[in-house]
């Protein structure tokens, strides 16, 4: 698998949290704000979209490990900006620095790991795994 990812390769991503993003929509808590598992998420995916463009047909990433530090609390309708920045790209081993900020400022930040699969592949692996 000859792929070409540099270091450096940014990814951006930004929303607006809604009801659906808070702790309490969650469970990962009891206030409308929004929600670490939601963050989390966002930076997973700035992650993912930021590579897959230049992954072979049929790859994709999968989220392996991620830590965080959510850092305060945004409120339900504010905009929530996202950056992934890869670090470091070994074999099938992708490293990001994520962060999140709000329309105050900084909101959370981390490092993410992702492993580049074949989707086709892993998915029939599981299958034989789980029969």
């Amino acid at each position: 698998m000859d792929i070409n990812l540099k270091p450096g390769l940014p990814g951006t991503l930004t929303i607006t949290v809604s009801a659906e993003d808070t702790a309490a929509r969650y469970g990962s808590g009891l206030v409308e704000v929004f929600a670490t598992p939601a963050m989390i998420a966002l930076m997973e995916k700035t992650a993912q979209l930021s590579v897959q463009p230049l992954l072979p047909e049929g790859h994709i990433t999968l989220g392996t490990a991620i830590s965080v530090t959510h850092l305060k609390a945004t409120p339900v309708g504010m905009k929530v900006h996202c950056e992934s920045t890869l670090i470091s790209a070994e074999g099938r081993k992708l490293e990001f620095l994520v962060k999140a900020s709000d329309e105050k400022g900084l909101i959370g930040e981390g490092t993410h790991q992702r492993t580049m699969v074949n989707a086709e592949r892993f998915m029939e692996k599981l299958r034989e795994q789980n029969q």
